[in-house]
């Protein structure tokens, strides 16, 4: 069964990152989108985090089984990826784009759910199974990037073949019936609105403040690097890329050493530490003498990742009462995934836009020196602003506590 769900996982984010990191460069090589246009498209993915949620508590938790829900899903996926692979005007490929991302992000919790269904022990085994994920998207940039496809739509058809893929698959899982089919539906059962008044602790505040504010310029990487890196004469930029998620299954491991030496407050703090050094490193780097700080800006994604976004979710866990911690969880997860990328998705366009230069050889090339700079500048500010008022409330008691031991 752990094997079966494995493979669950590997096809489900391996059909996000054949298409997703790449289309940018599609978009401003080939059809000459303008940088709003690119972040706008970037931007589905958001609103289909932010609308999700009433999908997975309508469908799968009271209606159908899970497994006939993604099967469904992920076959519309495939019709609308190809339909998007033969567009070139921006408004039918946002319009096609935002149904798809529609079905596409409900499947991300409906998997997770599927998964911890079938194993006896989720705290323990899942992490063993999400890992794969990270593997597909892995495999998925390797092959894109050796095929040298970036700036064509064959991307998004290898997406939608894997999506059929993954609807064939999905059939073949255990049944997974609904488990509310008889409870009243409430839609306020579909959204995370019960866990905010935990926003009256201030801490818990300015974690979620500083959680949708570091995804305003996290937007401007998944937007916009594999663009940059094509740009600056980087050769295979789709699989240089997956690098990133390399160091993120490193740092995955090294996250409970971390956590005992640096606490909640100074792990989080590392993490979006790495991101101001990120983007330094992609503003001063190149493709030539200095590509080694385009490698350390990607390989830095496992503690942009890893530091903020997990060790959030670990936080989470600890300082919300357990009736409440899947709904706050789903409330982080509207204000980073959902609203923060849309945010950072839209700021993004317009900061890239603002430093376009067209040229009579190449197209329209890009500062990026100044676009990164202003990336780094955001997220340098919601660093001094998590550092000066966050506090760590259980980490002091138990400290005060060992010091009168």
């Amino acid at each position: 069964m752990k094997w079966r769900l494995r493979l669950m996982m590997l096809l489900e984010y391996a059909i996000w990152g054949a298409w997703y990191v790449t289309v940018g460069t599609w978009l401003g090589k080939t059809l000459h989108f303008s940088g709003q246009e690119i972040g706008a498209i970037a931007g589905t993915t958001a609103i289909g985090a932010m609308i999700s949620p009433l999908f997975v508590g309508l469908l799968a938790d009271r209606l159908f089984d899970t497994r006939g829900v993604l099967a469904v899903l992920h076959l519309l996926g495939a019709a609308l990826l190809v339909l998007a692979a033969q567009q070139q005007a921006f408004a039918l490929l946002y319009a096609v784009l935002l149904i798809y991302s529609l079905c596409y992000m409900p499947t991300l919790a409906l998997t997770t759910s599927l998964a911890m269904r079938h194993i006896d022990d989720p705290r323990e085994e899942f992490g063993a199974i999400r890992v794969f994920g990270t593997i597909g998207w892995i495999v998925v940039g390797l092959i894109v990037g050796t095929w040298g496809v970036e700036a064509t739509a064959s991307p998004l058809h290898l997406a939608a073949g894997l999506s059929v893929a993954m609807a064939v698959y999905c059939i073949t899982l255990p049944a997974t019936p609904p488990l509310a089919r008889h409870q009243r539906f409430v839609w306020q059962h579909a959204l995370p609105l019960e866990s905010l008044h935990l926003l009256r602790d201030r801490s818990m505040a300015v974690f979620a403040l500083a959680s949708f504010l570091i995804c305003i310029p996290l937007q401007f990487y998944y937007a916009f690097t594999n663009l940059f890196l094509n740009e600056a004469g980087v050769v295979n930029a789709a699989g240089k890329m997956t690098g990133g998620q390399m160091s993120e299954l490193l740092c995955m491991l090294l996250i409970p050493w971390f956590f005992r030496r640096l606490g909640v407050k100074y792990m989080l703090a590392v993490g979006m530490l790495a991101w101001v050094l990120r983007y330094a490193f992609f503003a001063f780097g190149n493709a030539d003498q200095l590509m080694w700080m385009f490698w350390l800006g990607i390989i830095l994604h496992g503690i942009c990742f890893d530091f903020f976004f997990v060790v959030g979710q670990i936080y989470i866990d600890r300082e919300a009462p357990s009736a409440l911690r899947a709904a706050t969880q789903g409330l982080i997860t509207f204000l980073t995934y959902g609203l923060g990328m849309f945010v950072g998705s839209w700021l993004s366009g317009v900061v890239v836009d603002a430093y376009a230069h067209p040229t009579a050889q190449r197209g329209v090339m890009h500062d990026w020196h100044g676009i990164w700079l202003i990336a780094g500048a955001c997220a340098a500010f919601v660093l001094v602003l998590f550092v000066l008022l966050f506090k760590d409330r259980k980490a002091a008691v138990a400290r005060a506590v060992a010091s009168t031991v």
